[in-house]
């Protein structure tokens, strides 16, 4: 177990020792994933932020994404899911208007903090504090995907194995610490896991903001 997401950042981090001062860009899934994206920002010197992106969520199969709608407005649609289950596009509209409005809400909330850093060219680092379903992580990697960047990575200190495996599609290269063979939930690997809210994670960006300029001052 890791004692706490801190803990689980760090040693993340250390399996990412290839990209330090490479520029990097570490983009935390809200909320627990901004507090792994923040220590695996500093372990490389990265660049922190968050991914504001949301999973479109198919009818009647919530946890099954049929797509992800990115901060920037720009959708990306799974068309073997649409096709399969037979998704309407005025069924996606009303999904992607839902969506858009908590993009916004949240994005109200974050931007306040710090701007978005752009991630096109550059090597993205998409983490979270673990990978259960995968569907909030498959819905990032494609949203971040489409702002193309140089390479993508998953880095997650824990995850399902299935799901890992169902993700490698999505990114050039997945990192995970432990891949238990019976998988329930995030939780039961940390000791502490806390709720993690809004307010907390814009402190976190408000602290690594303030770091980064008095490194450069």
């Amino acid at each position: 177990m890791f004692q706490d997401r801190q803990e689980a950042g760090r040693l993340t981090a250390a399996e990412l020792s290839v990209y330090r001062n490479k520029g990097a860009v570490v983009l935390g899934i809200p909320r627990g994933g901004i507090i792994i994206a923040a220590e695996i920002a500093r372990e490389l010197n990265a660049g922190l932020d968050i991914v504001i992106s949301r999973k479109l969520r198919t009818p009647g199969q919530e946890e099954l994404a049929m797509g992800s709608l990115s901060e920037n407005g720009k959708i990306f649609l799974n068309e073997n899911v649409v096709q399969a289950l037979g998704i309407s596009m005025t069924f996606i509209e009303r999904e992607k208007e839902i969506q858009a409005t908590e993009i916004a809400r949240r994005s109200a909330v974050i931007r306040k903090a710090v701007p978005k850093i752009p991630v096109k060219g550059k090597i993205a680092i998409v983490t979270d504090d673990g990978v259960a379903t995968g569907a909030t992580t498959q819905a990032a990697l494609w949203a971040v995907r489409q702002e193309m960047p140089a390479r993508l990575i998953a880095a997650v200190p824990v995850g399902a194995e299935d799901t890992l495996r169902q993700l490698a599609d999505a990114a050039d290269e997945i990192i995970c610490l432990r891949a238990p063979p019976f998988f329930a939930a995030v939780g039961q690997y940390y000791r502490q896991f806390n709720q993690v809210e809004d307010d907390e994670v814009v402190q976190v960006l408000e602290n690594e903001r303030k770091r980064r300029v008095n490194v450069r001052s």
